[in-house]
């Protein structure tokens, strides 16, 4: 498996996982509120908070989509690095509310980590510009070739 096989599957794996978190959000919030690891969440009104956060997540998933789609990769490594902030976050707040340390960096914390590390390869990710039969484009080869014979 080459590396933006694998980039482009822990993008769309995690654009997916983040998208079904927040369509769980949605539509059963309790019971996803109590998986985040704070020992108190919003209850009755409150909810429309925890809607909120489930819009927000399926829209960061969305924009992950968006970006691979239209073959962005750079754009998509920025983006996932500025995304990680979301779960460090996350795992703060827990930490912070006297949550459970096991779900701050058990879930938050290696979410924050595989975000980073997927934003990371992508970032390294080397464009290779491949000479199709019948191209004009000019390659290195080409470009260092006409000029040696101009010499």
């Amino acid at each position: 498996m080459n590396l933006k096989n694998l980039t482009t599957g822990l993008a769309a794996l995690g654009g997916a996982f983040i998208v079904y978190i927040g369509l769980g959000y949605l539509f059963a919030p309790q019971s996803m509120a109590s998986g985040f690891g704070v020992p108190t969440w919003p209850q009755h009104d409150g909810t429309a908070f925890l809607a909120v956060k489930g819009v927000r997540d399926i829209g960061t998933g969305l924009v992950v989509f968006a970006l691979l789609v239209t073959g962005h990769r750079k754009a998509l490594g920025w983006a996932m690095a500025a995304i990680a902030f979301v779960p460090v976050g996350d795992m703060v707040i827990v930490l912070s509310e006297d949550g459970s340390a096991g779900t701050a960096y058990g879930v938050h914390g290696l979410t924050a980590a595989s975000v980073a590390l997927t934003a990371g390869l992508l970032l390294r990710e080397r464009r290779v510009a491949a000479a199709t039969p019948g191209s004009t484009e000019p390659t290195a080869r080409t470009v260092a070739t006409s000029a040696a014979a101009r010499s």
